[in-house]
C-alpha cells in the first residue's frame, strides 16, 4: 500500500485508507461538498471530495475506504481530491497498518511502571496505584495499548504508557535534586497524571473524544477516580488524596492550556513542567521524522506557533 507519509505532489493515489473524520460544507457558489480526514499508520491527510456523484458511495466516520484521487498542497500542507471512493471489503486491508505504533517494548515499558510503583515507600499511596494501575481492568487491559493524544504528541498505540514512562522518569530524576520534593507523591502522580486519557479517547484507529472525553475530560477523570479509589482503602489520609488531586488538576499548568487549577505545591510544578518537556519534544521529534529528509526547515508548526528547524549543519 502507499503510506500517507510518501505521498508526494500531484500524484494519483488509489488505495484503501481509514476514515476519521467526515464533515460536510458548502462552497461558495452554494454546492456541498465533503471533507474527510484519512488515516494510516504513518500518518494523516485531509481528503476533500467537491463532486458527490454515483462514483462516491455512502460512508461514514470509523469505515475503511478506497478512494480514487489526487495529491495536492494547500497552504503548505499535502491535501487528497478524490474523485472516486467506495467503502473497502473485507479482506482488502490489515487493520495494523492503521494503527501507528510506538517503537519501543511494551511489555518493558509496562515492566519499569511496575518497578516504579513497587518502589513508592508510601503505603497508601503504594496500594492507590497498585489499586488503579493494576488491578482496575478498566485500565490495565488498555494501558499497553492506548495512545497520549489525538493530535499533539503519543497518539499512537503504546502512546499512553510511553509518555506516562519518561514523565515519570523525569520526575523521578528531578525529585532527587531538591530536598523539598516528597518523591512518592510526585512520582505517583506522574504515573497518574494521563490515565483518563483511557476514558477520554477511544481506541485506535479512531482514537478520537469518547462522551465522557467531551463533556468531562481526562483531568476531572482522573481526579475523580482517585478519590473514589482513596476512599475505599483504609484509613488513606484525605489531607494526601487532594494534593495528589492537585497535582492532576493543575498538570496542563495554566487556565488556558485546561487547567482547573494553577499549581500550587512543588510537585505539581515539577509534574506540570515534565509532561510539557515530554509533550513538546515528542511532538518536535515527529515533526522532523515526518518530514521530507531533504528539508532543513520544516516549516510553520501549529504546536509551537513558529517555523522549525532542524539542527542539522555542513
Amino acid at each position: 500500500m502507499r503510506y500517507i507519509k510518501d505521498f508526494k505532489e500531484n500524484e494519483n493515489i488509489i488505495g484503501h485508507y481509514f476514515c476519521k473524520q467526515k464533515l460536510s460544507g458548502k462552497s461558495k457558489n452554494g454546492k456541498t461538498y465533503l471533507s474527510i480526514k484519512l488515516v494510516d499508520k504513518t500518518g494523516t491527510i485531509d481528503g476533500k471530495i467537491w463532486e458527490i456523484n454515483s462514483y462516491i458511495q455512502d460512508f461514514e466516520e470509523g469505515d475503511f475506504i478506497k478512494i480514487d484521487g489526487e495529491t495536492n498542497l494547500y497552504q503548505n500542507e499535502m491535501q487528497l481530491k478524490i474523485s472516486r471512493l467506495r467503502l473497502s471489503l473485507e479482506g482488502e486491508y490489515d487493520p495494523k497498518e492503521y494503527m501507528p505504533s510506538t517503537d519501543k517494548d511494551v511489555k518493558q515499558m509496562h515492566a519499569e511502571l511496575l518497578k516504579y510503583i513497587a518502589s513508592v515507600k508510601d503505603h497508601h499511596i503504594r496500594r492507590l496505584l497498585e489499586c488503579i494501575i493494576i488491578e482496575n481492568t478498566d485500565i490495565s487491559s488498555r494501558l499497553l495499548e492506548h495512545s497520549a493524544a489525538k493530535n499533539m504528541h503519543h497518539g499512537f498505540l503504546g502512546g499512553l504508557l510511553e509518555h506516562t514512562l519518561s514523565v515519570v522518569g523525569i520526575c523521578d530524576f528531578l525529585s532527587g535534586r531538591y530536598n523539598c520534593v516528597n518523591r512518592d507523591i510526585l512520582v505517583s502522580a506522574a504515573m497518574l497524571h494521563d490515565i483518563g486519557k483511557i476514558f477520554e479517547l477511544s481506541p485506535l484507529p479512531l482514537n478520537d473524544y469518547t462522551e465522557a472525553g467531551q463533556l468531562l475530560g481526562h483531568i476531572v477523570i482522573c481526579s475523580e477516580l482517585i478519590s473514589k479509589t482513596a476512599d475505599k482503602i483504609p484509613d488513606f489520609p484525605n489531607e494526601l488524596k487532594m494534593i495528589l488531586q492537585h497535582c492532576i488538576l493543575s498538570h496542563h499548568g495554566e487556565y488556558e492550556w485546561g487547567s482547573p487549577k494553577l499549581p500550587q505545591v512543588i510537585e505539581a510544578v515539577i509534574l506540570h513542567l515534565a509532561d510539557n518537556i515530554d509533550a513538546k519534544t515528542q511532538a518536535f521529534s515527529e515533526a522532523i521524522n515526518e518530514a521530507d529528509p531533504s528539508k532543513i526547515w520544516l516549516g510553520y508548526s501549529k504546536i509551537f506557533q513558529r517555523n522549525i528547524r532542524k539542527s542539522d549543519y555542513k
